[in-house]
């Protein structure tokens, strides 16, 4: 069965960093590319990161460049992000995706993780 599960959000300062990781079960993810998207409170979810599941590529929102890294270990199936110098804009609940469609579109894909909060306090 394809899934997502997203782990290791929390609750930090601002200026410090969090690594999410999402673990990716399921023969059909594997040749999909993946992503994370974030949703805070009353905002529709937005694009923060994407890998290309064989390639490599990876390609970020702009509120997150320079701040936050995606990357996968194929081997171990789990797909990473690295952020540091967090911000209060930050906050949001982030998930796990994986398709085939546009990288940065939601409705680019077709599988979701039940997500992970990450709150950042000033």
């Amino acid at each position: 069965q394809d899934e997502l599960v997203e782990f290791g959000g929390g609750s930090v300062q601002a200026g410090e960093s969090l690594r999410l990781s999402c673990a990716v079960s399921g023969r059909a993810l594997s040749s999909y590319h993946m992503g994370w998207f974030r949703q805070a409170q009353g905002k529709e979810r937005e694009f923060v990161a994407g890998i290309a599941w064989s390639g490599g590529f990876t390609y970020y929102g702009d509120s997150v460049q320079g701040r936050f890294r995606i990357s996968k270990d194929n081997t171990k199936n789990m797909v990473y992000l690295q952020m540091n110098t967090l911000e209060p804009e930050d906050t949001a609940v982030y998930y796990c995706a994986a398709g085939d469609g546009s990288y940065r579109q939601t409705h680019g894909q077709q599988y979701w993780g039940q997500g992970t909060q990450v709150t950042v306090s000033s």
